[in-house]
């Protein structure tokens, strides 16, 4: 059981401190100077690439303003301009304009043939970027200003994919060793001067990037993994803005300083349609039924998340909007039958949300059995069927901001990630039809529709969407607040 943050000794709070001391003793730890304060950022996860933009890392050189890519995507997930100025389609083939007047912080200038080598070399990356699993996708130059990119398949979604992270456009030098350096190599408006292995890194504002001059003269960067001391940095000043802030820790912190972003990310309990006492329609609703989604919010995250009522949550709000009741079966009775639950402990909160399924779900009559496991130790069991449920904290949207990729990797028939081992002709129709349409309202209709599909089945029952918890420290003006964990510190963000 989680010991709340108010009743640990004073010694751990002292001991999480301490972890932050001289955190930011580098030059611009927060003191004021001509050019104003320099931002202190303490983040959860540190590099595990070495910053290279075609692993996860791309996220981090996202959130600090220093690497950018052709398109960016808007609350709706819909691409707009960034360094490509405008695009069309043409059959599998688009053609972008490349934004003129941009700079590399190396000082070279930014072409078709500088866009094109960066996206050659994520096409041709082992392991690919996420955006292109599955994805055959050539980029060429057809003059200084335009770029061509056609892919195997026609693919309405090429715009959203060129705004992931991990297809950031860098300088040539960034290119020059066996690893992708991204020092001294965007096009943002802060250039990443220093990198410490996993413990820190520093950037300073680029005063000749083309959206104009940052507010901020620089950012100093902390990898902080233990989410106690995240937690004492921001209540010490020690860090102006805090990554993941823990919901044990949030209930002791100054409420003004702490926002609660909605994530695209929803805690599902899939059953296994395939085999066991799921296979039955009437025990699926049966489970379904026994849920109390609003007890587990309270009871286990505190009231910090909200209540599921569809798979896609309000990190994706047009999915409310177009959302219409869906008719479930008809629930049977467990009559004592004997259910086997799996989950994992690298998600803190899950084994007390099995725990209080465990007790919903006796109290409706099932017999339940719990098997909580590290994930890498139970993984390949939830995939090869071996639960009769399991639960899981699943992102709902990957990098292209769509959330078709998910639905059909976890409910189609040929699925590379169906826990439920669910196969449905019409649930498969549904989610191609969502896949081939094209991008924009008609898209999103035919993605609540395909959701609809599934939860008419019961292969999977949403229980709640997760929000992170990002602290501000006092002073701190118009930090990104992104539920696709994209922005961070931006152009407009700085320290009064």
């Amino acid at each position: 059981m989680r010991v709340p943050a108010r009743l640990l000794p004073l010694t751990a709070a002292t001991a999480a401190s301490a972890l932050l001391t001289g955190c930011f003793s580098s030059a611009g730890s927060g003191e004021a100077t001509a050019d104003g304060k320099r931002i202190r950022v303490a983040h959860m996860l540190p590099p595990r690439s070495g910053l290279s933009p075609l692993s996860d890392d791309a996220f981090k050189l996202s959130r600090w303003s220093t690497a950018e890519t052709l398109v960016k995507l808007d609350e709706a997930g819909d691409a707009q301009p960034a360094l490509a100025t405008k695009w069309q389609q043409s059959g599998r083939t688009w053609t972008f304009d490349i934004r003129d007047g941009v700079t590399f912080h190396d000082g070279t200038k930014l072409d078709a043939e500088a866009v094109v080598r960066s996206l050659t070399k994520a096409a041709g990356a082992s392991p690919k970027p996420r955006i292109l699993d599955g994805v055959q996708l050539t980029a060429k130059a057809e003059d200084a200003d335009t770029v061509t990119v056609t892919t195997g398949t026609e693919d309405p979604l090429v715009p959203q994919r060129l705004s992931s992270p991990q297809l950031s456009i860098l300088a040539a030098k960034a290119y020059k060793g066996r690893t992708v350096n991204p020092v001294g190599a965007g096009t943002g408006p802060f250039e990443l001067v220093e990198v410490n292995g996993t413990a820190s890194a520093a950037l300073d504002r680029y005063d000749a990037y083309w959206g104009g001059k940052a507010k901020a003269p620089g950012i100093d960067v902390k990898f902080v993994p233990d989410g106690t001391a995240r937690a004492a940095a921001l209540r010490t000043g020690e860090a102006d803005i805090v990554e993941a802030i823990p919901v044990s820790q949030a209930a002791v912190l100054d409420q003004d300083l702490i926002t609660e972003v909605p994530m695209p990310r929803t805690n599902t309990l899939y059953l296994n349609t395939e085999k066991g006492a799921f296979q039955d329609a009437s025990l699926r609703a049966a489970a379904r039924e026994a849920i109390d989604a609003k007890s587990i919010v309270e009871g286990v995250y505190e009231g910090r998340a909200d209540v599921a009522e569809g798979l896609l949550g309000p990190a994706l709000p047009w999915a409310a909007e177009l959302r219409t009741p869906v008719r479930h079966p008809k629930a049977g009775r467990p009559n004592g039958t004997t259910i086997t639950i799996g989950t994992f402990t690298d998600r803190a909160e899950l084994p007390e949300v099995a725990a209080t399924l465990q007790q919903q779900l006796q109290k409706a009559g099932f017999k339940v059995k719990l098997d909580v496991r590290e994930y890498a130790n139970i993984e390949s069991d939830a995939l090869a069927g071996r639960f009769d449920a399991f639960i899981l904290s699943r992102a709902t949207v990957l990098d292209s901001g769509d959330p078709v990729a998910y639905l059909y990797s976890d409910f189609a028939s040929d699925g590379s990630f169906n826990i439920s081992q669910f196969a449905d002709s019409s649930v498969d129709a549904e989610l191609r039809k969502a896949g081939d349409t094209k991008a924009g309202d008609s898209r999103r209709k035919a993605v609540v529709e395909a959701e609809a599909a599934v939860l008419a089945k019961d292969a999977a029952i949403p229980m709640l969407h997760e929000r992170v918890i990002q602290g501000d420290a006092t002073g701190v003006v118009d930090a990104a607040h992104d539920p696709r964990e994209r922005e961070l510190v931006t152009a407009d963000t700085y320290v009064k």
